[in-house]
């Protein structure tokens, strides 16, 4: 696939127009549920004036149990994914995990994601490279902020022709069940990687597995550090919005409510354009 101009949200966000805003479900549980948050978060960010990404997974490939659920399969999510970009008109965002899917992930949404536990599967990172499409690659957990740019390069020279990319910051390993981010990390990886960085709000105050066998959660922690990443500087900002969290089949305990993502929506505008001089500088 040759690269295509890019539009809207994803314009803004991979030539850096303006702050953007990556968010939705963990998982396309219905196409009501996502029809909804797209138009209710779609209008959210237009009214203050910040670019817009659906995101939702048609997979959940990296559950803790075996019994959780994973979604509808990719032939019932890519439908919904692609009912979404072309009803409610917003460009949207979801990861693959296999080689395979590349090519027909990228026929149904705009930008194809690589989760961070698959961050250096070279033939993955390969196979979205050769699509064209831009790609968003959340680095892993095990991996220190200086190795982004190992990515960038190995997703470079993997395609003639790759289509643009991202680095999504999620959060480290610290310990067993517990993620920590080093804010000193955005500032290595924007650097190093020279492209738009992205900081995952949501994933990073994930507990991995902590719950017998389910990952919880501080969703209220989100806020904190998502406000605590713009001062550093971010393109683009990740979140996880369910109605109701506590009823959510994938992430619950650690994805906003929607007033939770306007709330914090405003507080990161307002840090984003006040640090602007240094981000400019």
């Amino acid at each position: 696939m040759q690269p295509e101009k890019l539009k809207g949200g994803v314009a803004d966000l991979f030539e850096r127009r303006r702050l953007t805003l990556i968010a939705g479900p963990c998982v396309a549980e219905s196409w009501a549920l996502c029809r909804d948050l797209a138009q209710s978060l779609a209008a959210m960010c237009a009214e203050r004036g910040v670019g817009y990404i659906f995101k939702a997974s048609f997979d959940k490939a990296n559950r803790t149990a075996g019994s959780s659920f994973r979604g509808g399969g990719m032939a019932a999510g890519l439908e919904i994914l692609a009912r979404v970009r072309a009803e409610v008109q917003v460009p949207v965002i979801t990861d693959i995990h296999l080689p395979e899917q590349a090519a027909p992930v990228a026929a149904a949404v705009d930008v194809l994601q690589i989760p961070a536990f698959l961050s250096r599967q070279t033939d993955l990172l390969a196979a979205a490279a050769a699509t064209g499409r831009p790609v968003n690659v959340k680095k892993g957990q095990f991996m220190a902020p200086q190795d982004g740019r190992h990515i960038v390069e190995k997703f470079r020279r993997s395609s003639p022709n790759p289509g643009p990319l991202a680095l999504t910051e999620r959060g480290s390993c610290f310990g067993y069940h517990n993620l920590v981010v080093d804010m000193r990390g955005l500032e290595i990886m924007r650097a190093q990687a020279q492209v738009p960085l992205i900081f995952d709000a949501t994933h990073s105050v994930q507990l991995p597995s902590a719950q017998d066998g389910r990952s919880g959660g501080d969703r209220q922690m989100a806020r904190v550090l998502a406000r605590a990443a713009a001062a550093v500087g971010i393109d683009g900002l990740f979140c996880e919005v369910h109605p109701d969290p506590d009823n959510a089949l994938s992430d619950g305990p650690n994805s906003l409510t929607p007033v939770m993502m306007a709330d914090t929506l405003d507080a990161v505008c307002a840090i984003h354009a006040a640090s602007a001089p240094w981000r400019a500088g």
